[in-house]
Formats: structure tokens, C-alpha cells, sequence
């Protein structure tokens, strides 16, 4: 988008000075034309813009002028401020504690002068921690390879765990062009040359990664600014699920169920019907709770579901008692 493309040159230039056309052409991907003409909607629009001529020439915001920090409200602030705290504490790298800085910097200018009994900002209304429980090791240290290999535009060679009954370990060539963090789990987005198509990998399941000094060559990619759910990644066939869930057994419920859906029976237990897809996901789920979850109906899903049970109980028929 335009707009994306005006701001990104103007932070760079900020964070740079002077940049040259052909740089600015080949990182935007767009031809020299099209930057002159950004370079003169960036003057129209208040910003001076100075060009300088020659072999180490280029354009540069004028060094006697610096964006108001104004522009954004204290409480505006205070949101980027939460929002880059957020992302520090799930990649911990020196760029992201460099922005923070940065932010917490603006905000304390920003806040000179407010009487602390009538500043709301003087503790954190709102805070994110994306760094998730539970995280196996060594996230971190693939999410540090991931981004170095995304911004240095390099291939790697990873040892994935796929998906699916034969669940083997498979060694792919890719392109990383994007992390994604989706709740607690992080992604990456990458051009598999195998399938000649970009995929999405799960970090968790990458089980090594070796950067190539092979450069990753220029792609059309599918734009991402969410992660929606794709119906292929599921077999599983909807149907309506008959749920009933012990008093203990409610918290779960909560997580998943609006209270509005819910039947509240005279022992306590919360009985629920909804259309779930059927898949590995729900199986796993409902197994992982124990007896505190009963399935009503459909028949076929209870049935499966005691069969798997069975099967995971003659695991431990011959134990030492």
C-alpha cells in the first residue's frame, strides 16, 4: 500500500538520513519514478525533503526539522509503549529493547508537567506479555536464526516434523519471509522450494535449522496481516457435538463456550451442543480431560473416543503393580 510505503521511507530517512533513490527503489520494490514521486507527496505533505545530487547523494529529511512528538497523545504513546513492551518479551532481541527504550523515552518527555494524582498513565492500564507458558527451549534461540535469516534474505535447510499419522521428520529448503505469532504458538511463513509454494511452518516442530549462503531469490508472496484459519488444515467433518462438563470441569468450558450456550443441570454439570469439526485436535482434547467431559452424542464420537481411551489403558495393563 502507498501509505505503508510513505511511512516506511520516512522512518527510514529518520532513522538513516541520507538514502538514495535506487536504495529506497529496491528496498520498496518499487522503480525510481514511482520514489520521486513519494519524495514530493512527503513534501506536500510537511515534511522538507531535501535531494542532494551526485555519487553519495540522495534524500534527506531536513536535518533542522524533527517530527512533533505531539503527533500522538500521551495515551496513544502509552499504547505503542505496551505494545513494543510486548514484543520485547517474546523476542528479547537488541533492536526491540532499542525501540523501547526509544518509546519510553518520547512518553516520559511527553508526560513533563502532569500532576501524577491526574495522570491515569502513571500505571499500566493495559499490558501484553506475549511470551508464552510452556514454551518448549530453544524457541528463542530459532526465532534469533529465523529473523537473521529473513533479513539477510538467505535460504536454510530445516528438519521439520510434519503433520499427520506418519508424523516423520522432513528435511526442506526454504525461503523465510515472515515470524507470525498466533495466541502462544509462533509460525513462520517461508517459500518451500520442494512444493514450489509458500508454506507456513511451526517453529515448535522445526527440529534444526541450518543457515545456506545461497540469497533467497525475489517471490510474489500471499500478503499476511492475519493469521485466519485455512478448512484445509482440518479432515475433520462438522458436526453437532452433545458436551457435558462436570461442576469441576467448568473453567474449561468457560475457555471455549459463551455462557449463553450453555444448559445448566440440576447436579451442576454444564451440558453443551454446538457444530465442532471432528478431527484430531477435538479427540486429543476431549482425552486430555479426563472424566471431568462426557460425550452426549453423536454416538460415532463417543464410541471413538472410547476406543482410543481403551487403547491408551492397555499401555499400562502389564505396569508392576
Amino acid at each position: 500500500m502507498k501509505i505503508d510505503r510513505l511511512l516506511g521511507i520516512i522512518v527510514l530517512m529518520l532513522n538513516k538520513g541520507r538514502v538514495s533513490a535506487r536504495e529506497l527503489s529496491e528496498r520498496f520494490e518499487v522503480s525510481s519514478k514511482t520514489i520521486y514521486r513519494d519524495m514530493d507527496t512527503i513534501s506536500q505533505a510537511g515534511i522538507p525533503v531535501v535531494a542532494y545530487p551526485g555519487l553519495s547523494g540522495g534524500f534527506e529529511i531536513m536535518k533542522s526539522f524533527m517530527i512533533d512528538r505531539y503527533w500522538l497523545s500521551v495515551e496513544e504513546m502509552g499504547s505503542l509503549f505496551t505494545a513494543a513492551k510486548g514484543i520485547h518479551q517474546a523476542l528479547g532481541s537488541p533492536e526491540t529493547k532499542a525501540l523501547l527504550d526509544k518509546i519510553q523515552n518520547l512518553l516520559n518527555k511527553a508526560k513533563v508537567g502532569r500532576i501524577p494524582e491526574e495522570d491515569h498513565m502513571a500505571f499500566e492500564p493495559l499490558i501484553m506479555d506475549l511470551n508464552p507458558w510452556g514454551q518448549r527451549e530453544g524457541i528463542r534461540e530459532q526465532l534469533d536464526l529465523l529473523r537473521a535469516c529473513i533479513a539477510q534474505k538467505q535460504r536454510a535447510i530445516i528438519h521439520y516434523v510434519s503433520s499427520g499419522a506418519d508424523s516423520v521428520v522432513r528435511k526442506r529448503e526454504v525461503e523465510p519471509v515472515s515470524l507470525i505469532l498466533k495466541g502462544n504458538v509462533w509460525y513462520v511463513q517461508a517459500y518451500c522450494l520442494y512444493r514450489k509454494d509458500h508454506r507456513l511452518f511451526r517453529i515448535s516442530r522445526i527440529e534444526q535449522i541450518k543457515l545456506l549462503e545461497t540469497r533467497a531469490q525475489p517471490r510474489l508472496r500471499p500478503q499476511l496481516d492475519a493469521l485466519s484459519w485455512n478448512s484445509v488444515w482440518s479432515e475433520g467433518m462438522p458436526c453437532t457435538v452433545t458436551l457435558r462438563f462436570t461442576p469441576s470441569a467448568r473453567p474449561r468450558a468457560a475457555d471455549w463456550f459463551h455462557p449463553e450456550r450453555w444448559i445448566e443441570a440440576a447436579d451442576g454439570s454444564v451440558v453443551i451442543s454446538t457444530v465442532l469439526k471432528v478431527d484430531e485436535w477435538l479427540y486429543g482434547t476431549l482425552l486430555s480431560m479426563g472424566d471431568t467431559v462426557l460425550v452426549e452424542g453423536p454416538s460415532w464420537v463417543a464410541e471413538e473416543l472410547s476406543r482410543r481411551a481403551k487403547k491408551i489403558a492397555a499401555q499400562y495393563r502389564n505396569l508392576d503393580t
